[in-house]
């Protein structure tokens, strides 16, 4: 590992129990209690398990849960912007002990892991979502999932008997202490993370590129976790992304690997939590754009930038690069920023969200100052289906 960034916390944690250990839990699996997880709840523990949550080795107890509200810390001083729990009914809770060990599983019953309760402690969902999120609105995806939440959570150390098994994108999942192989066998001392949910459009390219000028290599490298229903499907956007780097981007610079995180929506707050998470990947930069995991209006432009100036960087660890509002101007001829160009809005090629889906969905493509038409043609195939 020597000369790539150190994990957050300093050391990546493994999860995954393995040979004899791993058969002796098995085992004693037979006679547990079981709890059954959500989707979001099995993607956190896939990230504990694989270090990606580096230093959580498992949900958060009560000490760390509030920290992170009050403080964006966990209770050993470690910067974490985001709850990462573990939530059960009353009624589950009352049969569960303290020190006590339980199965988790999937909705389809699979064992995946074991739980060491080490505390039982309530769900403050109105803080969680005040203190987090900044809203107690549950028309906020991120806040209406807390409250569909149980009223009691449990922390402890967590150990995988079974990874999550993922059929789709075999060859882009790469844990963390893959990557980390990776960059190494690449020669990357310098790596830059970006973090999308949606298909790439020339002004995301514009900032890859700008940001590639000063680093080894650039790791695009998006969420295929739970997203919102009308966020467009993971197998949709891996399309575009495969086409577009195929095209445009050179391919001993580049890496595409997915992130089988879970989506918060958390503004300001889920931009620093993915900056940790590229940390623990080895990434040493990390591209934070306009409204960095934003969803709404409930977040202005440009607090997903402030809130790093709340912290000491070398705490981060992780360099953040700052990009503004990006776009094509008729004037300059080129893709450009507020920061870099002096003309007004009328010279600047900027379609809506909705103005686009419309061009899509009449097998339009949009002008090319806006989209590469490889990644337009997919997206309209897509919505043919």
């Amino acid at each position: 590992m020597l000369g790539l960034i150190e994990p957050h916390g300093g050391k990546l944690v493994n999860r995954i129990l393995e040979g004899k250990e791993r058969e002796a839990l098995l085992e004693k699996t037979k006679k547990l209690k079981k709890v059954h997880l959500n989707d979001r709840e099995v993607s956190d523990l896939e990230m504990i398990a694989i270090g990606a949550f580096s230093p959580l080795e498992g949900f958060m107890k009560k000490d760390d849960y509030h920290n992170v509200m009050d403080n964006m810390k966990l209770s050993n001083g470690l910067p974490w912007t985001i709850p990462v729990t573990l939530s059960v009914t009353k009624d589950e809770a009352k049969n569960l002990k303290q020190g006590e060990e339980v199965s988790l599983v999937n909705k389809q019953g699979e064992i995946l892991a074991v739980l060491h309760i080490e505390e039982k402690h309530s769900h403050d969902k109105e803080k969680e979502a005040v203190q987090v999120y900044g809203t107690k609105d549950t028309a906020h995806p991120g806040v209406a999932k807390v409250f569909e939440m149980g009223d009691m959570l449990l922390g402890g150390k967590v150990s995988v008997i079974h990874r999550v098994k993922q059929e789709d994108f075999k060859k882009y999942r790469l844990d963390p202490k893959e990557t980390r192989h990776l960059f190494k066998e690449k020669g990357w001392k310098r790596v830059v993370g970006f973090q999308t949910r949606n298909p790439i459009h020339r002004a995301h390219e514009y900032i890859q590129k700008c940001a590639l000028e000063v680093v080894d290599g650039l790791m695009i490298h998006p969420i295929v976790g739970e997203t919102k229903g009308d966020d467009i499907p993971a197998d949709v956007r891996m399309k575009c992304y495969e086409v577009l780097l195929e095209n445009y981007y050179p391919k001993d610079r580049t890496a595409l690997v997915v992130l089988p995180a879970a989506m918060r929506y958390a503004g300001p707050k889920e931009a620093i939590f993915h900056a940790l998470i590229r940390k623990n990947y080895g990434c040493t930069h990390f591209i934070v754009g306009r409204d960095h995991a934003g969803v709404g209006n409930y977040y202005g432009s440009f607090d997903a930038h402030y809130i790093f100036d709340e912290f000491d960087p070398q705490e981060i660890g992780i360099t953040p690069l700052f990009f503004d509002h990006t776009f094509y101007c008729k004037k300059c001829e080129s893709m450009a920023s507020y920061k870099s160009c002096p003309h007004d809005s009328s010279h600047h090629i900027a379609l809506s969200g909705t103005k686009v889906r419309e061009m899509l969905k009449a097998g339009q493509i949009p002008p090319v100052e806006f989209s590469r038409p490889e990644v337009a043609r997919v997206l309209i195939e897509a919505m043919k289906g």
